[in-house]
């Protein structure tokens, strides 16, 4: 019998980052020997104080399904009201939240690329069609503000889907711009993914200046080293935050998570010390890879493209090595890899295979 849906693609699940178990076992490498670099997470882990919490965390009891604490101290932060917040298992699942509430078949969704591709995968598991534009790198990846504007003046969006900053390029696009658009298309709705926002010093949120057409989406797997446990959470006005909430699974957010979040809300002076620490390893790496010979395309995040030539061979020659970079040849970019920084010792490490066994 087929069980397939006709009127339902399965497109094949976005590449990512981070360690692939599979790929380590049949290579015979250890993760634990693993120094990851193909992350854009904060590499000084998690606040003291979520430990902590986790420890004192029951295991036998049901998470707050509704995740009322976290959603009450993120909204007071934020200055907006806990109706306007939906919490999930990192921003993953809140963009497929979107494009499940959102999207209907024969759509066009503009994404700005090159790009996260989950933003992609959602759009066509609705039958939704992606259009893209995508920066150039003659242009260092900047985004084009007058083409996108002429896109979207052009032809009818149902979505826009936005990484700002943008994952690989590290690129920004300013929060007035975005407004701007938001206020030009008020029947597009514009998916803002602020997920490294707070990797940049300065940048503005949206948040503050929400339309209503207008959805940010934040995670706190990345800066706050979370990514074992995944979490995230959107903000937008009450009515798309409850289109979401209404095809959320149940119990979406475990307790450990919950619990994890309010412990690293709360230790603002580690925090700030451990993205202050990641800036200045930023500086340290780069100034090495330019010694080494090497031109690390700018960026206003803390991880950067590197172009490398051969991508893939690149990465496979680190990674026996027991070092992983982030191989962008699913971005669209098969001579570039991405590169975030680690500990000062680890990024030692990176730059003197670098240097002599490449």
């Amino acid at each position: 019998m087929d069980f397939f849906r006709p009127d339902r693609p399965c497109p094949a699940p976005a590449a990512h980052g981070a360690l692939d178990f599979a790929e380590l076992e049949r290579t015979g490498i250890n993760p634990d020997d693993v120094l990851d670099f193909s992350v854009n997470s904060n590499p000084f882990g998690p606040s003291p104080l979520v430990r902590a919490a986790i420890a004192r965390t029951p295991l036998d009891r049901y998470p707050d399904r509704e995740c009322l604490a976290l959603r009450r101290v993120l909204a007071e932060r934020l200055g907006v009201s806990s109706a306007q917040i939906v919490v999930g298992n990192g921003t993953a699942e809140l963009i497929w939240l979107a494009a499940f509430a959102f999207l209907k078949p024969g759509e066009n969704v503009l994404i700005v690329g090159p790009t996260f591709g989950e933003y992609e995968r959602s759009v066509r598991l609705m039958s939704a069609i992606p259009i893209y534009w995508n920066a150039l790198p003659a242009a260092g990846f900047a985004c084009d503000i007058a083409a996108i504007s002429q896109l979207l003046n052009t032809a009818d969006y149902r979505a826009v889907f936005l990484c700002n900053p943008n994952n690989p390029t590290g690129q920004v696009v300013s929060p007035d711009v975005i407004l701007a658009w938001a206020d030009a298309h008020p029947r597009t709705l514009f998916i803002v993914d602020e997920a490294y926002l707070m990797f940049v010093p300065g940048l503005e949120s949206v948040i503050p200046n929400l339309r209503p057409n207008l959805l940010a989406l934040r995670s706190m797997t990345k800066d706050y080293a979370l990514a074992g446990l995944r979490l995230g959470y959107a903000v937008g006005e009450a009515r798309l935050v409850e289109a979401l909430v209404n095809v959320r699974p149940a119990w979406n957010v475990n307790g450990l998570a919950q619990a994890a979040g309010l412990a690293a809300l709360a230790d603002a002076v580690y925090y700030q010390s451990s993205l202050e620490k990641l800036r200045d390893e930023k500086t340290f790496l780069l100034a090495g890879l330019a010694e080494a010979g090497y031109s690390p395309v700018p960026s206003h995040t803390h991880f950067f493209l590197l172009p490398v030539g051969n991508a893939v061979r690149f990465r496979q020659n680190l990674l026996r090595h027991g070092i992983l970079v982030r191989d962008c040849t699913s971005f669209g970019l098969p001579g570039y890899v991405r590169i975030s920084p680690r500990t000062r010792t680890e990024n030692q490490k990176l730059l003197a295979h670098l240097q002599h066994s490449l």
